[in-house]
């Protein structure tokens, strides 16, 4: 064997083993959500089930699980949808104009940077003033706020890499600015638009905490949804484990479905400050 093959062998051995060590917990998720409950926590364990039976899913569908996809995809797509409009006209002006210098720009992150924990209380007693609580509106707002910072960054170092010619051409054929930005601009940076909307569904997706003080039983994001299956008495393993399987469906598809363009967006400057 050539010392070239050997190097080649040795790199697919070790992608493998490493994708092994980050797979294996949504592996041992899958399993469990077929598992009888007597396959739980035996000794040795039981890797394979003796059944693939969809009893599980269909269970945790009828325990909240369907309702708590649809409310998660209501915010998340209302939240990605506000980030990113919002967020292209913001992160535009920073790079074109220049406004607020770069102190601007780096505290609008810094508000990314800040701890849910610390927001979550002064929300609470806002959205209660309001009667929002428990209420898509609440939440959305809630994700938006905490999308946006993260949005501008992101757009704005995709808009910086962009040659300022090009919309200068547009100008002197009658365009105006804002027909520049949306005929221009933003078709030129839509690779780093789908990767920043990803991003910014994803977060809204798996969010927890601002879920689970803002909501209550109207609004039951899926990941409170899984939270409330942890009784007192019982925690119901394969049932956790169907929805959870359940909730990463959508964001697996769409990673696939939007992985050329979020290779192309991640390399177009995105992290660029």
């Amino acid at each position: 064997m050539k010392i070239r093959d050997g190097m080649k062998v040795a790199i697919f051995l070790t992608i493998f083993v490493v994708l092994l060590i980050m797979l294996s917990p949504f592996i041992w998720n899958v399993m469990t959500s077929f598992k009888d409950k007597g396959e739980y926590f035996t000794y040795p364990p039981v890797f394979i089930p003796r059944s693939f039976d969809l009893e599980h899913y269909v269970q945790g569908g009828k325990l909240g699980g369907i309702k708590g996809m649809r409310d998660s995809l209501i915010i998340a797509s209302s939240t990605t949808l506000i980030a990113i409009v919002l967020g292209s006209l913001a992160a535009y002006s920073l790079a074109r104009f220049r406004i607020g210098g770069d102190n601007l720009a780096f505290w609008i992150l810094s508000v990314r940077m800040m701890p849910p924990i610390a927001s979550v209380l002064p929300l609470f007693l806002f959205f209660r003033f309001l009667r929002w609580l428990d209420t898509y509106q609440a939440l959305i707002l809630t994700h938006s706020l905490v999308n946006l910072p993260f949005a501008v960054w992101m757009m704005k170092g995709f808009f910086e890499e962009l040659p300022q010619e090009l919309e200068e051409a547009a100008l002197v054929d009658g365009c105006g600015r804002l027909g520049a930005f949306a005929r221009v601009a933003l078709p030129l940076v839509a690779p780093g638009l789908v990767a920043t909307a990803l991003f910014c569904f994803m977060f809204s997706w798996n969010e927890f905490l601002f879920a689970l003080i803002l909501g209550r039983s109207r609004v039951t994001p899926i990941t409170v949804n899984i939270a409330g299956m942890i009784g007192g008495h019982e925690i119901l393993w394969a049932e956790i484990s169907a929805v959870s399987i359940m909730a990463s469906v959508p964001i697996i598809i769409m990673a696939i479905v939007l992985q050329r363009y979020l290779v192309r967006g991640l390399t177009l400057g995105a992290v660029k400050g």
